[in-house]
């Protein structure tokens, strides 16, 4: 077995692909905040493609971690050389493991905050990425303005402050570009919001703004926000996904990633400067990216909450059990067809039913094995940009929401915490102790889960999505999640 390292590439048998590049060559031009599971399986990918073709090599990302959490990702990938393996689960069985090496380092910024900024101030510094989660950018669901009571952000404001957060790094380094006349870099965000480059501009112009007005006119002038849709279901590592790359292959990696074979990256062509030449390794470039966003959001991440509650609650704990489950994929393909797709703009050249069955086929990989838990995680994050945006559409509209108003009630269910056998459930999410307080009252006040008007607005007092939300809330508590889905299908035939 060899320990991961850029020493040992040369030695590694070939069943791994090992980069077709010499990494000595490669200099920084990103700065990536949030290096996580997805980031490796996605843009760091799709620049080592590039990179193995001869091009972008002056194009290396340099990752930032400003959470304590992700000291261990900076130990990892700094006992490896920045190396590490993805591995694609293919349905059959296949594992198909390629070392990637596009990152050339990795900073934790607590340790060297002032280093962080230097690099990102460096003029080879082209572009800022960002994988930080619906949650860090900081915007009221409601107001849809930025919620400056996080306390990094407070921490940041303070006259003086070094920066903790990822906003307190940019809009400090801007500034700093700015004082030396060095051209600003390109903002990318790469997370799951609708308009995410849209969402990053008017979030960081308005911290930018309580710090210092005049900074905050100039980044909304001259800095560039692509917008883009990213898409690949990249579950978290397990130990027993080291284990199968040690034994089956001879690496061991302290953290490999492993995804899907699907993989797609839908990119607005909005850059302050030069950029890598992705369309070259797949990468769709287009004009406008909302078509193509509200597809995945509305279809895809929406779909993944309508499987992840109903399916924990039936006994399920793996997105691939529930997808297997005919029942499960009648409600999926339901709510896609009269929910969904209404809402959707029309994209030429797309074929909507063959891109709504081959997300079933995703979901039921049984080789992925992603877990409902993962999917449930941070669902105030979740559910109010992906799937609540369909029910304001639909209820305009005067069509069909029961499936999406059964799926808000399944995850006021799960918030409950106890699952139908009475076991209980680790409700992970930024608001946990709100929602799990409220969700324990469900029985006694039916309405007060969707009270909360920060996620929900003024839906709790619309009899429209009130009355059918109250019903199935009752019938998940009085028969279960499983009666519940078989009762719908029953009404539906």
């Amino acid at each position: 077995m060899k320990k991961l390292s850029a020493e040992v590439l040369d030695a590694l048998g070939n069943d791994v692909e090992v980069p077709a590049y010499d990494r000595a060559t490669v200099t920084p031009g990103i700065v990536h905040f949030g290096v996580g599971g997805f980031h490796r399986a996605h843009q760091a990918m799709y620049l080592d493609r590039l990179m193995s073709d001869g091009k972008a090599l002056d194009w290396g990302i340099v990752g930032v971690g400003v959470l304590p959490q992700d000291r261990r990702m900076y130990d990892v990938l700094s006992a490896q050389d920045h190396l590490y393996t993805l591995v694609i689960k293919h349905p059959d069985g296949t594992l198909e493991p390629r070392v990637i090496g596009s990152i050339v380092d990795y900073l934790f910024a607590p340790d060297d905050r002032e280093a962080v900024l230097a690099r990102m101030v460096d003029p080879a510094t082209r572009i800022v990425s960002l994988t930080i989660t619906e949650g860090g950018y900081h915007v009221n669901q409601v107001t849809g303005e930025l919620d400056a009571s996080d306390p990094a952000l407070a921490a940041d404001l303070e006259p003086g402050a070094t920066p903790g957060s990822a906003f307190g790094f940019i809009v400090e380094a801007l500034r700093r570009r700015r004082e030396a006349g060095v051209p600003p870099f390109t903002v990318m965000s790469c997370d799951n919001i609708p308009g995410n480059g849209h969402v990053a501009r008017k979030m960081l112009v308005a911290f930018a703004r309580l710090k210092d007005p005049a900074l905050a006119d100039w980044i909304a002038a001259e800095v560039r926000f692509p917008n883009c849709m990213v898409d690949r279901i990249t579950p978290v590592t397990t130990d027993a996904d080291r284990a199968a790359l040690a034994e089956r292959f001879g690496v061991e990696d302290g953290w490999p990633v492993v995804c899907e074979p699907f993989t797609q990256w839908v990119l607005e062509d909005d850059f302050g400067g030069v950029r890598p030449p992705y369309e070259d390794v797949g990468v769709q470039i287009v004009e406008d990216v909302e078509p193509y966003e509200l597809m995945k959001l509305r279809l895809l991440n929406a779909s993944h909450q309508a499987l992840a509650y109903l399916g924990y609650l039936a006994g399920y704990r793996y997105a691939h059990e529930v997808c297997q489950d005919e029942l499960f994929v009648e409600f999926l393909l339901g709510y896609m067809d009269n929910e969904g797709t209404p809402t959707l703009p029309a994209m030429p050249g797309v074929d909507l039913d063959r891109y709504k069955h081959q997300l079933i086929e995703r979901f039921a990989n049984p080789e992925v094995r992603d877990t409902l838990a993962r999917l449930c995680a941070e669902s105030s994050d979740r559910i109010p940009k992906w799937l609540l945006p369909v029910v304001r559409e639909q209820l305009a509209a005067g069509r069909e929401i029961t499936r999406s108003v059964l799926v808000v009630a399944s995850w006021a269910r799960y918030a409950e915490a106890v699952d139908e056998q009475g076991e209980p459930i680790e409700v992970v999410d930024r608001l946990r102790d709100k929602l799990v307080e409220r969700a324990r009252h469900n029985r006694e006040d039916p309405l007060v889960f969707i009270s909360d008007p920060d996620l929900f607005g003024d839906l709790a007092a619309d009899e429209r999505f009130a009355a059918p939300y109250t019903a199935a809330l009752k019938s998940l508590h009085e028969i279960g999640a499983r009666a519940t889905l078989e009762a719908l299908s029953a009404e539906s035939i």
